[in-house]
């Protein structure tokens, strides 16, 4: 039977910093060509009033979750997404920090209909919104299920999905770190059906705050970093087992978290190791992709002897 998407849940989060990129947010929210959405916004460490003044109104129609006292970044996240998987047949996910375009809604409703999973391209703006030239996309010769599970190109930004397959991608650990990477490798471990549109419907922010950099130059830091959070994701997902894996995808999964591991051993505490690292990883111009700074598979000569 074909699926129709017809509920669609619009949900974000706001958090501590997130407020000076707010009310462009939801100009950009009421902008929509197809405003047939429910908006749901998880309320992380900021109240109503606080996110109302840095909106500059109060939302027409908003259903609001507040974190609980304790409650982690993800714990919050599961929470509102175990409560719209049981109402909505549909979900699409924008970071508040970002901005949308505005057919936006009306492209991921369309993508449902042919996929359970879809991400669109996001055009590379800086703090002020400027366009820094650059997109997150992927070439029409290269899916999703290329780039899964080393990389990521379905964040909380730019995805949609339908909540059948949400749903049992869920629940979130609560001390996951990269909750988009956990749920779309989860997806492909399923064999879901996985759909990039190379349409830019999404303005992604990159600045000096941001927790994922997608561009070079690389720095030291950044890398050890991102290496810290990508081996604990490996954690999660090793950790986490989903009924219904594919036998030959668990494979990958475990060969790509074997060459993060490596790399975190070897390449990491060393640094010459590093600095070469990095030297070649710049060479490489790579592509803006999620993760992809860490245990770079062009590179793995660096750690595999």
């Amino acid at each position: 039977m074909e699926f129709v998407p017809k509920k669609i849940a619009l949900c974000s989060t706001f958090y501590p910093g997130v407020e000076p990129f707010l009310r462009n947010w939801y100009t950009s929210v009421l902008q929509q060509t197809d405003r047939d959405y429910q908006l749901w916004i998880a309320l992380d460490g900021i109240g109503v009033d606080r996110a109302v003044t840095a909106l500059g109104k109060i939302p027409d129609s908003v259903v609001w979750i507040t974190a609980e006292k304790g409650e982690t970044p993800a714990a919050i996240r599961q929470r509102l997404l175990s409560q719209v998987v049981e109402e909505f047949d549909s979900v699409v996910l924008v970071d508040s920090d970002d901005i949308l375009h505005p057919g936006r809604i009306a492209a991921a409703r369309q993508s449902l209909y042919r996929s359970e999973l879809v991400g669109c391209a996001l055009r590379l703006v800086d703090q002020q919104g400027l366009d820094l030239g650059k997109e997150l996309n992927l070439p029409p010769q290269i899916s999703p299920n290329m780039i899964l599970p080393r990389h990521n190109v379905f964040g909380l930004s730019n995805t949609a999905w339908r909540s059948s397959l949400l749903k049992k991608c869920l629940p979130v650990p609560l001390t996951a770190v990269i909750v988009d990477w956990f749920l779309a490798t989860r997806a492909w471990l399923l064999g879901a059906s996985l759909y990039f549109d190379q349409s830019v419907c999404m303005d992604y922010r990159q600045y000096a705050s941001n927790s994922t950099r997608v561009c070079g130059p690389f720095s030291r830091e950044q890398v050890i970093h991102d290496t810290l959070r990508v081996s604990h994701h490996f954690q999660l997902i090793l950790s986490s087992p989903i009924q219904g894996a594919i036998a030959s995808r668990q494979e990958r999964l475990l060969q790509v978290a074997e060459d993060v591991n490596k790399f975190s051993s070897n390449v990491i505490p060393d640094q010459k190791k590093i600095d070469l690292y990095l030297v070649k990883l710049d060479e490489l111009d790579l592509p803006p992709l999620w993760w992809s700074c860490v245990a770079h598979p062009s590179l793995k000569y660096l750690w595999s002897d």
